[in-house]
Order: C-alpha cells, then sequence, then structure tokens
C-alpha cells in the first residue's frame, strides 16, 4: 500500500469580461460629477461659499467613482487571465485521473486509488475498504496526517492476505486527534474523459462518476 500526498485544486468559477460599457459609463459620470461641482463652485453664495468639508466629500466621490474604474477594469483583466489558464488547463485533462467527493473506490487490473480530505490535523487516520455485502476487506493506516487532501493507493489484498475480486467497494474514514473525531471526506477516483464548456464554466466528463465542475476537484492525481 502506497500513500502519496497530492495538493488541493479548487478553480474559481470561469467569469466573461464585459464589453467596456462599464467603463464608459463611469467615465460619464466622473464628467458629470465634475460639471456639477464646477457649476456649483460659480453659483454658490459669495456671503455663504461651501465648506471644505462638503467640497472634500464632492471630490471624494469623483475620486472613488475612478477607483471604481480601475478597480473594474482589473477583475476584467484577472478574469480573463483565469478563463485563459483554466481552458489551457483543461486541455491537458483527458485522461488523467482526479479526486472528487465520493466513496466509490474502483478495482480493476491494477491498485486502485483513492482520497481524504481533513478538515484539521489528526494523530490517526484510517480508511475501511468495504465491499457490497458489508464486509470489511481491509483496513488502510495513514496514520497522522495534517489539514488537506492526501491520496491513497490500495493493492487490492485483503486483511487476510488474499486478492480481493475486481469491482466496486466502498470507502469509509476514521479520523481523530487527542480522541476527538476530525471532519473527513472521502475523495473517489476518476479519469477524465473530455472537457465540457458550459455556460457556468468548464465541466469534466467522469464516465461512469457523472460530470463535476472545476471547483469540485480537489487534486489531480
Amino acid at each position: 500500500m502506497a500513500i502519496s500526498a497530492t495538493g488541493s485544486a479548487a478553480p474559481a468559477a470561469s467569469t466573461t469580461p464585459s464589453n467596456g460599457a462599464g467603463t464608459t459609463s463611469a467615465a460619464e459620470q466622473q464628467d458629470r460629477f465634475m460639471k456639477l461641482l464646477v457649476a456649483q463652485m460659480r453659483n454658490q453664495d459669495p456671503l455663504n461659499p461651501m465648506d471644505n468639508a462638503q467640497m472634500t466629500s464632492q471630490i471624494a466621490q469623483i475620486n472613488t467613482v475612478a477607483g471604481i474604474e480601475k478597480l473594474n477594469a482589473t477583475v476584467q483583466g484577472l478574469a480573463g487571465a483565469m478563463v485563459a489558464m483554466q481552458a489551457q488547463t483543461a486541455s491537458q485533462l483527458p485522461g488523467r485521473a482526479v479526486l472528487v467527493e465520493g466513496r466509490a473506490l474502483r478495482l480493476a487490473d491494477g491498485p486502485a486509488q483513492g482520497g481524504v480530505s481533513l478538515a484539521a490535523r489528526a494523530d490517526r487516520v484510517s480508511v475501511e475498504i468495504v465491499a457490497a455485502d458489508g464486509q470489511v476487506v481491509q483496513t488502510l493506516e495513514l496514520g497522522a496526517l495534517p489539514a488537506g487532501v492526501r491520496s491513497f493507493t490500495w493493492d487490492g489484498r485483503t486483511a487476510e492476505g488474499g486478492t480481493a475480486p475486481a469491482g466496486e467497494y466502498r470507502l469509509r474514514v476514521n479520523a481523530r486527534a487527542a480522541g476527538e473525531p476530525v471532519q473527513a471526506t472521502t475523495l473517489a477516483a476518476a479519469s477524465v474523459r473530455s472537457v465540457v464548456p458550459t455556460p457556468q464554466g468548464i465541466e469534466l466528463d467522469l464516465g461512469a462518476s457523472g460530470r463535476a465542475g472545476w471547483g469540485d476537484v480537489y487534486a489531480f492525481l
């Protein structure tokens, strides 16, 4: 049995940059602010002029509009870069395995892979591999693990030293720290068959495991 550390992956949902209409609106609003302020200064009562606090407040509003415009442009640029990065990464995914939330462990010709995600550090982590009849065929002792995602490999050997038949098994994880349970999520390994663009973002076709969004992937194997 081999255990390997795997970094988690939770890409943000894709966002499409706007066509610049928001920037034009912000520029027009800034221009209107300036014209109104100048007109107000020209038409103010000489005996009751605008005080410094009021002028400072209006100038601050102009700066806020300009700041929002710059922020929007920055966010749009970052969103565009994120979309491009996701598209480039997604094109390399077909054929690769990923870890997504699930309890299934499929044993075929070779070793089976799975994973666990811990919300906090655990002093002891064990994973039970359960057959369809409810019998525990093997228990993998992963030892002490930090918070995060960890993958593991089952070689198909049973607790009695025999070889388990090919098929689908279930995972059951037990994680504890100082005698108290630690929140843990079981992760199933699935192979990416294809990448499917959708209006909501990129989805991965995982065959029998269904589809998973980009943000549903805990790790790439």
